[in-house]
């Protein structure tokens, strides 16, 4: 099997050692941070979903138990799988488990059916697959029995079975592809294993449905990075609780500070499904919800149900909405009604991530994405020759920094029309930039293949 490394672009060697000089990337891998998470919060709740908490300590352990039980079934380093499951805490468990174990986690949303999951698998040459076993009336079971029957390489797939479900046990199918309860990868922790932060931590999607897919490779140096950053922009502690409601495996949810950034400070993660606002504004008052993100559809539909639902969401100190640039209404709608700050944030999977800063004044919250997460992310606006044009004139957007990966795995012509030689990233964004170094986006360009703004969830 072909290495990881053979479809991604590294960065080159002056910037890697300019990254680890500035202390930005420390040589530490996520699964092995969540160890140290958890011997620093153990008895804390790290996970709440429903009626179920997690501590810690419980997190790390079945995350130990999970990633022996994968290499009991043959899962090796740098083997790919695809993980398609909703946002439930055996989403982290079995994304960390993976990385503890050595393996790629291929981020999926559940939405996604057999042509877009089958072009994932032949991609990736994933051997495995994590999902549910049925979700809201899909059968997901039988959509990977499908593909590994046309996919010679997905030989395991591990399925989460609803609560109340009898599990079962291993079996095997006439193609010889193992299906497996998710709660059965449970084995005695062996010795750890070593292996380096600059090595892929996962692949993740970007781009909307029904494309082509564009995989990201982040590794766990540039990805804790930018977990790590974002929580100390939003000032996070351990005294906060983030409301996961965006897709788990979307970056926005999962690293901005989303899910890592929240465990990385001993916060509580609590998981929801959708978006439907009672559940979500319920979530909030029950477990006095500090922080979430969303997106400006999702914002609306919180808003205009609060008022009838009358949920008590003062515990709300922030709310990040993955910006849209046409819509700066609906953040200026977060602090009269949520009472609260907006931040907004302007990104993608792979490219420049831009903030507000929660001490920003309510008027450049409102006109402008804010500024680059990173002090030495490199910013070029550039007209349609590529040479830059002054502050303050439009133009298109180009970033490259230290989570900011320099290639889609896979892709050489992608990569050729995506990234400049030098290695700037093109987002295909339209902006300008303020006396201030703000960032006003006003458009975006329509033959650079790049979304502004992270995946909505499915709808309720």
């Amino acid at each position: 099997m072909a290495s990881i490394r053979d479809g991604c672009t590294p960065w080159p060697e002056e910037f890697v050692d300019r990254y680890w000089a500035a202390g930005h990337w420390r040589g530490n891998t996520l699964d092995n941070l969540l160890r140290g998470w958890a011997l620093q919060y153990a008895p804390r709740t790290a996970l709440v979903h429903g009626g179920a908490r997690l501590t810690y300590a419980a997190l790390n352990r079945r995350v130990d138990r999970m990633a022996a039980g994968f290499r009991l079934r043959g899962l090796r380093p740098g083997h790919r799988v695809v993980v398609q499951l909703p946002n439930v805490p055996e989403f982290v468990i079995a994304v960390f488990a993976l990385m503890r174990a050595g393996a790629i986690p291929v981020f999926c949303p559940v939405s996604h059916r057999t042509s877009e999951v089958s072009r994932l698998v032949r991609l990736t040459q994933a051997l495995g697959y994590v999902g549910p076993a049925t979700y809201r009336g899909f059968d997901h079971t039988a959509m990977a029995a499908d593909i590994a029957a046309r996919v010679p390489l997905l030989r395991q797939v591990f399925t989460l079975e609803e609560p109340g479900a009898s599990s079962g046990g291993l079996t095997i199918d006439t193609w010889g592809c193992q299906y497996s309860p998710l709660g059965s990868i449970d084995a005695p922790p062996g010795p750890a294993l070593a292996h380096s932060a600059d090595q892929v931590a996962f692949l993740v999607r970007s781009g909307g449905a029904g494309e082509e897919p564009r995989l990201v490779p982040r590794t766990h140096n540039d990805y804790a990075y930018q977990a790590r950053a974002a929580a100390e922009l939003v000032s996070l502690t351990e005294d906060d609780v983030y409301l996961a409601v965006l897709p788990a495996g979307s970056d926005f949810a999962f690293g901005c500070p989303g899910i890592v950034g929240t465990l990385s400070v001993g916060g509580t993660v609590v998981l929801v499904e959708d978006a439907e606002p009672a559940d979500c504004l319920a979530a909030v008052e029950r477990e006095r919800v500090t922080v979430t993100s969303v997106v400006p559809a999702v914002a609306r539909l919180w808003l205009d149900a609060l008022p009838a639902l009358g949920a008590d969401v003062s515990s709300l100190r922030l709310v990040q909405i993955g910006d849209a640039p046409q819509d700066p209404a609906t953040a200026e709608r977060i602090g009269p009604e949520l009472g609260c700050r907006p931040q907004r944030v302007h990104g993608t999977a792979g490219g420049l991530l831009t903030f507000t800063r929660p001490d920003d004044p309510d008027s450049a919250v409102l006109a402008a994405q804010g500024r680059p997460l990173s002090p030495d992310d490199e910013i070029r606006i550039v007209d349609a020759d590529g040479e830059d044009v002054p502050d303050g004139e439009p133009g298109e957007l180009l970033a490259r920094g230290p989570y900011i990966p320099r290639g889609y795995y896979r892709a050489p012509d992608l990569n050729a029309r995506s990234f400049t030689a030098d290695g700037y990233f093109r987002t295909g964004d339209l902006a300008r930039r303020t006396p201030d170094g703000d960032l006003v986006v006003t458009g975006h360009r329509d033959d650079v293949p790049q979304r502004p703004h992270p995946e909505a969830p499915p709808g309720p």
